[in-house]
Parts: structure tokens; C-alpha cells; sequence
């Protein structure tokens, strides 16, 4: 029991940094949509003046945020590739580069991008036209 005790203390703790750092990365992509939203406030009612529809504002900032987030993921996946050779003693019965641990890292982290990138989404797609165009 008290040979694991050392090995479980670090996994916890490792645990505990990476749902801090979920949470960070959730928080910042939110900030960063945004602001980005609040910034583009007179874009997106030009182009709600112009014909757009709630549905191609709502594509519109989903996809500029979830670009930066997969940019992120891919360069965060590659940082881990070389970096999980540091923690090979902490692993047990699992590879430093499990594919299927990788592939379910990213996919959590851009369903958190994705929800992240949505809020501010949803608010960019109740702009008034008319209260947009005044703006600024």
C-alpha cells in the first residue's frame, strides 16, 4: 500500500493541474470569442443587414474560434509527443503515445472548444442590425 502511495500522490496531482487546466483553456477560448464577438459587433450587423441569417453568424463564429482551438490542439499534441517521454515512469500498462489516449484528449478539448466557442456565438446572433450600425 505504501509503495503505491508515492506513484498515486503524483497521478492525483496530475489530475487535479489537468482539470485546472481544461477549466483555463475553456475560460480563455470563451474570453478570446468574446471579445472577438464584441469587436466584430458592426460586421456582423452589416452583414445581418445585408441578407445574412443567425445561422451563417452563428457558423461564422464557431468556425473563426474553432480554428484557433484546433491550431492550439495541434500544437499542443505535438508538444505532448515529445514531452510524454518525461513521464514513461508514471505510466503503467499504458505507451508514452497511446493513439487512443491522444485521439480522446483531443476530442474533449474541442467539445470544450466548441462549447466555449458558442456562447459568444449565440450573442453575436441576437444583434440588432440597426443597434449594431449605431454602434461604435
Amino acid at each position: 500500500m505504501e509503495a503505491n502511495a508515492q506513484p498515486r500522490f503524483e497521478m492525483l496531482l496530475l489530475s487535479i493541474f489537468a482539470t485546472v487546466a481544461l477549466v483555463l483553456a475553456a475560460v480563455g477560448i470563451y474570453g478570446v470569442m468574446s471579445y472577438s464577438v464584441s469587436r466584430r459587433t458592426h460586421e456582423i450587423g452589416v452583414r445581418m443587414s445585408l441578407g445574412a441569417n443567425r445561422k451563417d453568424v452563428l457558423v461564422l463564429v464557431v468556425r473563426h474560434g474553432m480554428m484557433l482551438a484546433l491550431g492550439g490542439l495541434a500544437a499542443g499534441i505535438a508538444g505532448a509527443l515529445v514531452l510524454s517521454r518525461l513521464m514513461t515512469k508514471l505510466l503503467y500498462g499504458v505507451h508514452p503515445t497511446d493513439p487512443i489516449t491522444f485521439a480522446g484528449v483531443a476530442a474533449v478539448l474541442s467539445l470544450v472548444a466548441l462549447i466555449a466557442c458558442y456562447l459568444p456565438a449565440r450573442r453575436a446572433m441576437r444583434v440588432d442590425p440597426m443597434v449594431a450600425l449605431r454602434y461604435e
